[in-house]
């Protein structure tokens, strides 16, 4: 009888000359499926509870369905009636229909029910009355367990999923999806019911499920968490694109930027490499400002992990080595987003691998040669305070410098990767040694000759002039002048030579290889007096040996005699060289 009477209402509608055509148009959005299979069975699920359902199809692709049409006041006054009383997702809202298309539901050749008003009762007039006790509470109608398992019973197998993925995404279920509600999954919905404030039960009533996968969805709709496959990247993977949008490749990045000020971004990594490019990866991605030095990070033989947090910026980057292809994803979002981010991570982690035998080519992308430098083209990278010379002088990777080049450093690193701690610092004579937090194995590391040699036999620093902006050493070479300073100094040796500011703390060697000191800062103007360029200063070998004996390393000593061709010496000088940096 109640449709029979919706269907002479809607007659009369009709006839009555497109009155109600001319009013707004509002209804109830409590639903929206992403395929038209599931909105039309979740639409004739709540045809059986409401005389007033439709569907539409909505601008984004996915199927709405609603209740309605109503005016706005009424639409506003049944949304909170059927809120209060639990009829309806949580996440339901009043939608003016700007983004429907075409409607599926009813079907075809059933008729749509025109607007429905809906009025508010009016509150009684206040009576003069003597005070009376407020009547007990009526309880409202409580879904038994019984009546739970049957509904439970009468769920697809893909509603079953969906709960499992609802449960997982809010952080209560870590199993397959696969639909079967085995131990893990009821352990998982009494979990989640005890944290909404329900009884455990571990079985869903009907309105804690749509509750649950309402809000589920909402989340999902917001993020547009979607299977992307990037053809020239190589990569298939689940990535928020309501979050990000696609802009450029630029190798070994695809670059998916911020969608309407998220704050998300996300970076996909592809290049051909081997161990060696993976390794370099690691450290090039440690000078981005958008992985900061705090966090956990660890670089195993095939792959690596960087879990990085500051106050500005959180990022999540993971890279691995196949068949002679580096393919991997960075994850960018604010700190205060975490949570809501976290899920995204996992989908991400879950959903990620190479597709195919491709990948981005730094050679078939047209980029400018300051771009191509670091492979950070459209990066910001973190710039240490300075960056300065230094050198191996034992085989587990100890490293000696000039004093000033540590000197009110927050951090500092070894060739802009791995982090290492003063364990020494002589101002006197102006050396300090850097110990790595982990072991390392360089090529060559410094054999220190026995006496300095005489004055105009010919000598070469090894040192990184230009700082960051090259990252191998440069040769430059001079005369050794005396073996004190210009008053006379002792512990200081001089040289000709005309250094840049970043060899200070590089090795200088003699024509057979041996280190015969460590280059010192030029020296600052005092009393007006500036020297010329051409003059540098050492602290001498003898003196560096010994101060490292009594720090307990033993300083290698030269045994070559004669000299080397300057291509051999430049080798030599090059695989001791270290860029030392040092960062706030």
């Amino acid at each position: 009888m109640k449709r029979l009477a919706l269907l002479i209402a809607v007659v009369l509608a009709v006839a009555a000359g497109g009155a109600a055509r001319a009013q707004e148009r509002f209804w109830l959005q409590i639903e929206a499926q992403p395929t038209l299979r599931e909105a039309e069975e979740r639409a004739a699920a709540y045809s059986g509870a409401f005389e007033d359902v439709m569907g539409f199809a909505l601008s984004s692709g996915w199927y709405a369905i609603v209740l309605g049409p109503h005016d706005r006041e009424g639409a506003q006054v049944r949304l909170t009636a059927l809120l209060r009383d639990r009829m309806v997702p949580r996440d339901s809202f009043v939608a003016d229909g700007g983004n429907f298309r075409a409607r599926f539901w009813p079907p075809e050749g059933a008729v749509a029910p025109a607007i429905i008003p809906v009025t508010p009762e009016p509150e009684p007039a206040p009576a003069v009355t003597a005070p009376q006790e407020p009547p007990a509470p009526v309880a409202e109608p409580r879904e038994t367990l019984a009546q739970s398992r049957a509904a439970e019973a009468r769920l697809t197998r893909g509603e079953r999923q969906d709960i499992q993925s609802a449960l997982r995404w809010f952080g209560f279920y870590d199993a397959a999806i696969d639909g079967a509600f085995g131990p893990g999954t009821r352990a998982a919905i009494s979990a989640w019911q005890q944290a909404a404030g329900q009884d455990p039960t571990g079985v869903l009533t009907t309105a804690q499920h749509a509750g649950l996968v309402g809000d589920w969805r909402a989340v999902q709709a917001e993020l547009g968490l979607q299977s992307v496959t990037d053809e020239p990247a190589g990569i298939t993977i689940d990535l928020p694109m309501g979050l990000v949008e696609f802009d450029r490749h630029a190798a070994p990045f695809a670059h998916y930027i911020p969608r309407n000020d998220s704050g998300v971004r996300v970076l996909l990594i592809s290049q051909p490499g081997d161990q060696a490019a993976l390794f370099g990866l690691y450290d090039m991605l440690q000078t981005l400002e958008i992985v900061p030095p705090s966090g956990p990070r660890e670089r195993r033989a095939r792959n690596f992990e960087i879990s990085a947090l500051d106050m500005q910026v959180a990022s999540y980057s993971y890279a691995e080595l196949s068949g002679g292809l580096i393919k991997g994803f960075i994850l960018v979002w604010r700190p205060e987003d975490g949570a809501r981010m976290q899920p995204v991570l996992e989908a991400m982690k879950t959903s990620f691998k190479s597709a195919g035998t491709r990948a981005l080519d730094p050679t078939s992308i047209p980029l400018s040669e300051d771009h191509r430098a670091g492979m950070v083209a459209g990066l910001e990278a973190r710039r240490p305070v300075h960056a300065r010379s230094g050198f191996y002088v034992d085989g587990a990777g100890t490293v000696l410098t000039a004093v000033e080049t540590v000197a009110g450093c927050g951090r500092i690193t070894l060739d802009g990767g791995q982090e290492a701690q003063v364990t020494l610092a002589d101002a006197t004579l102006g050396i300090a040694v850097l110990r790595p937090r982990a072991t390392l194995a360089p090529q060559a590391h410094a054999r220190f000759a026995p006496a300095l040699p005489r004055p105009g036999a010919e000598v070469m620093v090894a040192g990184f002039s230009f700082g960051t902006a090259l990252a191998q050493p440069t040769m430059t070479f001079g005369r050794f002048e005396d073996d004190k300073g210009l008053t006379g100094e002792p512990g200081l040796a001089r040289l000709s030579l005309n250094p840049m500011e970043g060899d200070a703390g590089g090795a200088v060697l003699d024509a057979g290889g041996a280190v015969i000191g460590l280059l010192r800062p030029a020296p600052a103007a005092t009393d007006g007096r500036v020297l010329p360029p051409e003059v540098a200063f050492i602290a001498p070998a003898p003196a560096i040996a010994e101060a490292l004996r009594a720090a307990g390393i033993a300083p290698a000593e030269a045994t070559r005699q004669g000299a080397l061709a300057p291509e051999d010496l430049a080798a030599i000088g090059g695989q001791m060289a270290v860029m030392v940096s040092c960062w706030e």
